[in-house]
């Protein structure tokens, strides 16, 4: 009875103390108009959820969010995959299974994003982006300096400069800090894929190859399958990343980008609490995403499980 008590019950309080009961607590604040200052709230129902639930701002973080949750899970895992394959077993077909040559130094390079505090990225990729000396707009000028030569030399009109605010656009805001986020990820979810791969028998990699399979072909009827549970983690922690993002959009675009563009549920909550003193209903929001969170971890989780079964 006391080693249950002393390596089950004090496990569990901790959970209760700082998972559960913040949780709950939330869920009691959102039900109230406390203030965030005030000693004192009052009990005011489901208003919050009404006021929310009225409010386009959140429905347009919301969708942001949304957005995030498709592209970032998806577009991070296929790149990563890719990268892990080619590291691992896209090297010559002469000899053994291996990766193409200098894959160490390329495991290496691509994990160094990730290990970069996510503010300081957050800051490059502003420098990167900016309209007037950023790295991307200089970047294709210089591609357009033979172009426009060309279209000189033809008595055509030359191309003007390209001086795109690409934060302050809102047709490319949303996707400029997504590719920030994905830069970021890429390299740690090669890494968790390149284990996967290790693990499986070289036996299978090798039979694959004498049958004719392509590299292509290995990577997605043999590998992916066998690393399945990696796929199905990556997928959690990146949807889960993808329906906060707090980090990189308020570091990139404080106030949400132009027409609340960029402004995710995460920044709206903190901004309602902290800049609106409005604690009861930013928790609210809390609450809600919460649910969203489980449900798409859930959602993930089952599908992961239902296709192993079938199996």
């Amino acid at each position: 009875m006391l080693f249950f008590l002393i390596f089950l019950g004090i496990p569990l309080a901790v959970y209760l103390m700082f998972v559960v009961s913040p949780f709950a607590q939330s869920f009691y604040y959102s039900l109230t108009n406390w203030s965030g200052l005030s000693p004192s709230m009052d009990f005011i129902g489901l208003a919050n959820y009404q006021r929310i639930f009225d409010d386009p701002v959140f429905w347009k973080s919301l969708r942001n969010n949304l957005a995030l949750l498709v592209a970032l899970p998806t577009i991070t895992i296929v790149l990563a995959f890719a990268l892990a394959v080619m590291v691992t077993i896209g090297g010559s077909t002469h000899g053994g299974v291996r990766g193409v040559r200098g894959a160490g130094f390329y495991r290496v390079v691509s994990f160094f994003p990730y290990a970069i505090p996510a503010v300081i990225t957050g800051i490059l990729f502003n420098f990167i982006y900016h309209p007037g000396g950023g790295l991307l707009n200089g970047f294709l000028n210089l591609l357009l300096k033979p172009l426009n030569a060309v279209l000189g030399i033809v008595g055509a009109e030359p191309m003007r400069d390209v001086g795109t605010a690409w934060l302050g656009d809102q047709r490319f805001a949303l996707a400029a800090v997504g590719f920030a986020i994905i830069w970021t990820f890429v390299g740690f979810y090669m890494v968790l894929f390149v284990a996967g791969i290790k693990s499986i028998p070289q036996e299978v990699l090798e039979a694959a190859r004498i049958d004719g399979s392509g590299r292509l072909r290995t990577s997605v009827q043999i590998v992916a399958p066998m690393v399945r549970d990696n796929i199905s983690t990556a997928l959690v922690y990146m949807g889960i990343f993808a329906l906060d993002a707090f980090t990189f959009v308020s570091v990139m675009t404080p106030n949400g980008g132009t027409d609340n563009s960029t402004k995710v549920v995460s920044l709206h909550l903190y901004q309602t609490a902290f800049r609106d003193g409005r604690f009861g209903e930013a928790s609210a929001m809390g609450v809600i995403m919460a649910l969203v969170t489980m449900l798409v971890a859930v959602i993930v989780i089952g599908l992961g499980r239902s296709k192993k079964e079938k199996r």
